[in-house]
């Protein structure tokens, strides 16, 4: 990712670069979204330089979703940028994607709420995830197998977000969907 990238609108990537369907990828790496607990989230902060941390996440639909505190770093550069990398540890079926992450907003004691339309050069194919409203100011709940994925993998509650000691209380979600595999099981 550089700054020509940014500075253009997004576009489906070309044939060589689609994403290939989920029925596509070998089962080691299947079985590894499924099962692994970490994956590294690298976001761009204002200045370009990269971001990397690790966090809990699930893969649902052929769509990554991370939890984050609404204080967090990885929240304002994803609201500056929403350009994204994930990778999985390990090389023996290395994982790496990238995507452009939308942001649901899950207020204290509160439904998930998605935000407005992505800037232009945010825009990607819509979302087949969850029927978001296209008002912001209306809630919709986070997709009840994305809530049952986490508590099944963490036992942790996405819904349930507790007070925040920097004032930016609540929790937010990042649904990601694939735009790119750049490694999908195969070293290179």
């Amino acid at each position: 990712m550089n700054d020509q990238d940014h500075a253009r609108p997004f576009a489906p990537s070309s044939g060589a670069e689609r994403s290939p369907d989920l029925t596509d990828l070998d089962p080691a790496v299947r079985g590894r979204l499924a099962t692994e607990r970490i994956v590294w989230l690298c976001t761009l902060r204002r200045n370009g330089s990269p971001h990397v941390t690790p966090v809990w996440f699930v893969f649902v639909r052929g769509t990554w979703w991370i939890g984050a505190d609404r204080a967090s770093v990885k929240l304002r550069n994803i609201e500056n940028d929403p350009r994204v990398s994930l990778a999985l540890e390990g090389g023996e079926t290395p994982v790496v994607a990238e995507g452009r992450a939308r942001i649901w907003h899950v207020p204290p004691g509160a439904a998930a709420t998605p935000d407005a339309e992505p800037a232009p050069e945010a825009a990607s194919a819509p979302s087949t995830a969850a029927a978001a409203p296209s008002d912001p100011a209306v809630p919709a709940p986070v997709p009840s197998d994305v809530v049952a994925a986490f508590l099944a993998k963490y036992d942790w509650d996405v819904t349930a977000t507790p007070p925040s000691a920097s004032g930016r209380s609540g929790r937010v979600l990042f649904e990601v969907p694939v735009d790119r595999w750049l490694l999908a099981g195969t070293a290179q």
